[in-house]
């Protein structure tokens, strides 16, 4: 894969290598989000209750770049799920972001115990969608069976669910229903960022020997051979650092190739332990907070 770019199931265009911003503090975001779009990135991924789309927005003014260039997501939380909630959660992360159109806007969790609000909040999500103050709309934390039960009484087909994918974690099945359903994957903490302070006998993906073994053989780093194994994969990622140097480094990921042997070598390293939350155990009253106006 050298393209540097997906499309997704709607025709739009979505750069192969997006930048997060997840538990980046919002007084660094700015910087972070500056130093990233200098770095080429052109696809930001950040969240409601990230808390600081506010730091992505000051980033996109100060860079200068025309706001076509972009690729602008962010997320619906819990707190926000129902039909006329999620359509003032657009209003508030708009205004948080300074734009008037997003790229992509997702739901954060499928809230398996109140489903019919997130049907509800999809139902939003299809709304601004055909009224064009948003250009496509996806899930996060989907696995099969959530997506069933959306695909069945929704109309339109998430273009994108964005879930914990890493060598530690790959979660095949819900990459085949992703696959078997148009729907692109898009992996959070691609690198394994959750290891890195998970507790568990595995340590941490940067200091695993295969993953070691592969980099040397290319002359990269781990964190660039986990990148381009996703890639080449089909799925979409979203590396974050503040890292001046890990930013650049995260994204030149386009002149090298692993081979098939390499890619199974990777996927060996699966534990099937994940790092986040279940989805099943997001609820609301343990994981719901409000979402600010401003």
């Amino acid at each position: 894969m050298r393209s540097s770019s997906f499309i997704l199931n709607n025709g739009v265009e979505i750069p192969a290598v997006g930048f997060g911003v997840f538990q980046t503090p919002p007084d660094e975001t700015a910087a972070a989000v500056e130093t990233a779009l200098a770095a080429g990135y052109r696809h930001i991924d950040t969240a409601a209750a990230y808390g600081n789309e506010r730091g992505v927005g000051e980033a996109i003014r100060r860079s200068g770049l025309d706001r076509a260039e972009l690729f602008v997501e962010t997320k619906v939380w819990i707190s926000d799920y129902g039909y006329e909630a999620t359509l003032h959660a657009f209003d508030k992360s708009a205004a948080k972001l300074g734009v008037d159109q997003l790229d992509l806007l997702i739901l954060h969790q499928p809230l398996p115990g109140e489903f019919a609000l997130t049907l509800d909040a999809y139902r939003a999500l299809e709304r601004l969608l055909a009224d064009g103050r948003v250009r496509a709309i996806g899930v996060s934390n989907f696995m099969p069976a959530h997506l069933d039960r959306l695909l069945a009484e929704t109309s339109v087909v998430p273009a994108v669910n964005q879930i914990e994918v890493h060598p530690y974690f790959r979660q095949p099945e819900v990459l085949a229903a992703d696959v078997e359903r148009g729907i692109l994957s898009q992996a959070w903490s691609p690198i394994g960022g959750i290891t890195f302070y998970r507790d568990g006998s595995h340590g941490s993906t940067l200091q695993d020997p295969t993953i070691g073994q592969i980099a040397t053989a290319h002359g990269r780093t781990p964190a660039q051979v986990m990148l381009r194994w996703h890639l080449q994969q089909g799925r979409q990622v979203i590396p974050k650092s503040v890292t001046p140097s890990r930013i650049a480094e995260n994204i030149d990921v386009f002149d090298f190739r692993l081979t098939d042997d390499q890619l199974a070598a990777i996927d060996a390293l699966d534990t099937g332990v994940r790092g986040g939350p279940e989805p099943e155990q997001i609820t609301r009253e343990t994981f719901g907070r409000a979402i600010p106006e401003a």
